[in-house]
């Protein structure tokens, strides 16, 4: 008789130091005459390192293509440069522009581009859900 095995042996060496931020939460607006905005993130916390590479798999942008976020400098005071995520290294650009104020953008290699209004982690759910839905529209 084998004995059981636990999760833990059962995985493989590469899942072994591996986490996965849960899926983002994302909405995002169904056509292409959308306005200025794609969509709605509504990230669980503030470190950027943790929260985007999720983001950007949920956005499916080019495996292997070079990413570039640009996000409100006052938002995201500590925002660091680059984030590793895997297969590719996301570069981190800070902006003060009013323009600009609680968005990201993702740009990638071609002509992908996602403009986001960015919930604050800490907004209360109702107000959250309320703003995710009309970015939906």
């Amino acid at each position: 008789m084998k004995p059981s095995r636990t999760p833990a042996e059962a995985a493989s060496a590469d899942d072994a130091h591996t986490y996965r931020m849960p899926l983002p939460r994302l909405t995002l607006n169904q056509g292409v005459n959308h306005g200025p905005l794609d969509g709605a993130w509504w990230p669980r916390c503030d470190a950027l390192e943790l929260e985007l590479p999720s983001l950007v798999a949920s956005l499916e942008l080019d495996r292997g293509a070079a990413i570039r976020v640009t996000v409100d400098a006052v938002q995201w005071p500590d925002a660091p440069r680059t984030v590793m995520a895997p297969g590719r290294v996301i570069t981190v650009e800070r902006t003060g522009s009013a323009d600009e104020a609680r968005t990201i953008t993702l740009d990638g290699d071609t002509a992908e581009h996602w403009a986001l209004l960015v919930v604050p982690p800490g907004e209360p759910a109702h107000t959250a859900a309320r703003l995710l839905a009309a970015a939906g529209r």
